[in-house]
């Protein structure tokens, strides 16, 4: 890597994350970009191996592709510049958009390495409502920072307004931590607010524009989607319980997993706000008795 020395004082100090692997993937430079966006300073990643798995870079289907489908080891191997956008996990344990573009190294026709620049998609991080504000008016769970049940209620009958009046089409989600119980009893409860904060702070990064989460108490929480068909409302429901999968809760020295079940249904010409939820959460728990880490659409 001695041949990039002189370009490595320009990356240290990019907002960009930057990072250098060798032919067999070994990390030789991690810069601070990396470590804002990541959680993880240079020192917790330099001489591992990104097929290691820190990041934990997944795809929309959830795969891991540290281990399939590494665009770092496509760029070694094919010497193609590649583009794509994934997810990383945060070294606080949630997910976090990224667009990335692994470059491969190469002197004297031998490629010898790759460089991956990544930054945060930030319009996939736009919510629809302005979190201090919320604040202000008291319409944000206090754990989750996440809309209230207040809030979502109030949003719910605007969504149901838009679609008598210009029929817009969209979807509910009821979302319920499986086993949330068990974080409590056999962690505490501070890990149990942890799996809450952690969750919020996934489902924030990642809503797509239009989309909405809010916190309905407990361990429940209701989406609201624009969606013209159920196909879409399953695949949204999907890439919601796929980055909950796919996101780890630090304890001590490991990780634990933790997954949702959904239910999901497309809002019914004049039904009420208390039709549709009903419907949701009936949904929600055929998700439950079916085995759970599950949608269950109707």
């Amino acid at each position: 890597m001695e041949a990039n020395e002189p370009y490595k004082e320009i990356f240290e100090n990019l907002n960009d994350g930057v990072y250098y692997v060798d032919r067999d993937r070994r990390i030789t430079f991690w810069n601070k970009g990396a470590e804002r966006i990541s959680g993880f300073s240079s020192d917790e990643v330099i001489n591992t191996h990104c097929y290691d798995n820190v990041l934990m870079h997944t795809n929309d289907e959830g795969t891991q592709l540290c281990i399939r489908g590494c665009p770092l080891l496509d760029s070694i191997q094919t010497n193609q510049t590649n583009v794509a956008s994934v997810y990383l996990q945060h070294k606080k344990g949630y997910r976090v958009p990224v667009s990335v573009r692994t470059i491969p190294l190469e002197e004297k026709g031998e490629v010898y390495g790759a460089v991956e620049i990544f930054q945060v998609q930030h319009e996939r991080m736009e919510s629809l409502y302005n979190v201090e504000e919320l604040k202000t008016l008291a319409l944000t769970d206090q754990l989750t920072a996440l809309p209230n049940r207040r809030y979502t209620e109030t949003f719910l009958q605007s969504r149901i307004s838009e679609h008598q009046a210009l029929g817009i089409q969209f979807g509910v989600l009821f979302l319920d931590i499986d086993h949330f119980k068990r974080f409590n009893d056999q962690y505490g409860h501070g890990v149990g607010d942890d799996v809450l904060r952690i969750l919020a702070q996934t489902f924030t990064n990642n809503l797509r524009n239009g989309d909405f989460i809010g916190r309905w108490g407990g361990e429940e929480f209701v989406g609201i989607c624009v969606c013209p068909d159920e196909d879409s409302l399953r695949q949204a429901a999907e890439r919601i319980r796929i980055l909950v999968e796919k996101t780890s809760i630090p304890y001590e020295d490991h990780a634990l997993s933790v997954h949702i079940s959904i239910g999901a249904t497309l809002y019914q010409a004049n039904e009420t706000a208390e039709q549709v939820i009903r419907r949701a959460d009936g949904l929600l728990y055929t998700s439950k008795a079916n085995g759970r880490n599950r949608v269950t659409l109707g």
